[in-house]
């Protein structure tokens, strides 16, 4: 049985939950080891798993901006807040097919597309589908975050190839409400659970810079390491602050702590990408260089990230010289296009 933080209080039905792998209480001594200790456990792991100095490199495109419903508290898509940011209509299939090909010249193996919804409706699934099949047929792992799916909708795109589905649980069960009102924690996880029924892989992580605690931090890696399949994919964002969004203010993460954070998904799991995501322009070259030593192995690149500034690639081409770095190349297997 899960202990409360880690399962979310028996939030996933009796069927889908499996042997607990992490316990809070083991998780936190890991955390609060010696930085040293922490970060040689983490790169002991990564290495058993992954070549040490390949990155994922991947392509985040905004397919519809604005005007979402949820109230979450980081966004700056949220209709809820006065972010400034004006709402625009779901983008043409012909048009995502093209910026996916430029993406994959650039040297992105895979690509990721988000649309600011609650949930898709019925009629542009569609176009949905159609982008997956398009872009899947470039040679290219499809991953999509559309909001909360159905049983149905998992099926559609999982029949389309798509190969990822991103739900972030942001946070802590403990912290949720604060950041979020309009969905709950429980609603998270049974999309996670639909989409992984379907047969599509999880790509699911959290945001840091909220006002959370360090307990927070390790019980949302603790929920997702117990998942009854531990996410393929964690992305680890630190919070862009967004004028005019309910956090704007929320005081910066440590540096080092978010190092202790990226080490601590690492070594909870050990098969996952880690994804060092949003908020990297505000992270020194040195920065980014322990987080990935840390175990992150995974970067999204580009100018723009949704509607937030990122890194160019000429900068991550620099930093990846000097660190001795190289893309990670997609398996073969991995790029055989949907039927």
């Amino acid at each position: 049985m899960l202990d409360a933080q880690a399962s979310g209080t028996g939030l996933w039905p009796k069927s889908r939950v499996g042997a607990e792998r992490w316990a809070t209480a083991e998780a936190e001594k890991i955390y609060n080891l010696s930085f040293n200790d922490l970060l040689f456990r983490a790169q002991s792991v990564h290495r058993a798993h992954f070549d040490p100095n390949a990155v994922q490199m991947s392509r985040l495109l905004s397919i519809k901006t604005g005007g979402c419903a949820e109230d979450c508290g980081y966004c700056s898509q949220s209709a809820h807040y006065p972010t400034g940011l004006k709402a625009s209509k779901l983008m043409e299939v012909e048009r995502v097919i093209a910026e996916a090909r430029k993406a994959r010249e650039g040297g992105a193996t895979r690509y990721c597309m988000g649309a600011a919804w609650r949930s898709p409706k019925e009629r542009d699934m569609e176009a949905i589908v159609a982008m997956v099949r398009g872009v899947k047929a470039l040679g290219m792992e499809t991953c999509m975050t559309l909001g909360m799916l159905s049983p149905e909708q998992s099926g559609r795109l999982s029949d389309a190839g798509l190969d990822y589905y991103n739900h972030n649980i942001d946070t802590s069960e403990r912290f949720y409400g604060e950041i979020i009102t309009t969905r709950t924690f429980s609603d998270r996880l049974e999309t996670l659970a639909n989409v992984r029924d379907a047969g599509i892989k999880v790509c699911a992580g959290g945001i840091l810079g909220m006002g959370e605690t360090v307990d927070d931090r390790i019980s949302m890696l603790v929920t997702l390491a117990n998942l009854p399949v531990a996410p393929e994919s964690v992305p680890i964002n630190m919070l862009i602050p967004i004028p005019g969004s309910k956090v704007a203010d929320a005081p910066p993460v440590d540096p080092i702590d978010f190092v202790r954070t990226i080490a601590l998904a690492r070594i909870l799991m050990p098969q996952s990408h880690v994804r060092l995501s949003a908020g990297r322009t505000d992270m020194s070259d040195e920065m980014q260089a322990l987080c990935f030593f840390a175990g992150a192995n995974s970067i999204f690149v580009g100018e723009t990230l949704l509607t937030a500034e990122n890194p160019g690639e000429d900068h991550d081409a620099a930093l990846f010289r000097r660190l001795g770095l190289k893309p990670m190349e997609l398996q073969p297997a991995e790029m055989e296009p949907a039927e």
